[in-house]
C-alpha cells in the first residue's frame, strides 16, 4: 500500500488528518482564499475608499447646521475630489439632476460651481 504524503496549498507544510484535507490550519486556508480573492478585493476596495473620500469633502465643507453651501470646482479638486465616483443620481421635478456620494451631494452650476446638499432621512425612506 503506497502511502501519498500531501502538502498544504499555502505553505508546503505537510498535511496530516482526512484525505482530502487541502490546508495544513485555518490560517493557511484563510490566507490562500485571501490571496485568490485579492485582485477583486482590492479593486473593489479601492472604489469605496474613493466614494468615502468624497462623502468626507462634501460633509466637511457643509456646515452641520446648514441644509446647503456651494463651492467650486477647483476647491473640491484640491481636496482631492474623484467626480467619476458616485453612489447614485436624483433628478428633481425641475429636472436637475443631483450627484450622490451617500446621503451628500452636489448639484453643478453655472461657471464651475457647485451646490453641495445632505440628503434628509425622511427623504431617503420616501424615495424607496
Amino acid at each position: 500500500m503506497e502511502v501519498v504524503t500531501k502538502t498544504c496549498l499555502a505553505c508546503g507544510k505537510t498535511v496530516r488528518g482526512r484525505s482530502d484535507k487541502k490546508f495544513c490550519d485555518d490560517y493557511c486556508r484563510n490566507n490562500y482564499n485571501n490571496q485568490l480573492k485579492a485582485g477583486d478585493n482590492n479593486y473593489v476596495r479601492n472604489i469605496n475608499n474613493a466614494l468615502r473620500k468624497n462623502r468626507r469633502i462634501l460633509h466637511e465643507l457643509l456646515p452641520e447646521k446648514e441644509e446647503m453651501a456651494k463651492t467650486t470646482r477647483e476647491k473640491l479638486l484640491q481636496q482631492g475630489f474623484r467626480f467619476k465616483y458616485i453612489t447614485h443620481t436624483y433628478t428633481n421635478k425641475k429636472g436637475s439632476t443631483y450627484f450622490f456620494c451617500y446621503d451628500y451631494g452636489y448639484l453643478p452650476l453655472d461657471h464651475d460651481w457647485f451646490l453641495i446638499v445632505r440628503r434628509k432621512e425622511d427623504t431617503i425612506a420616501s424615495l424607496s
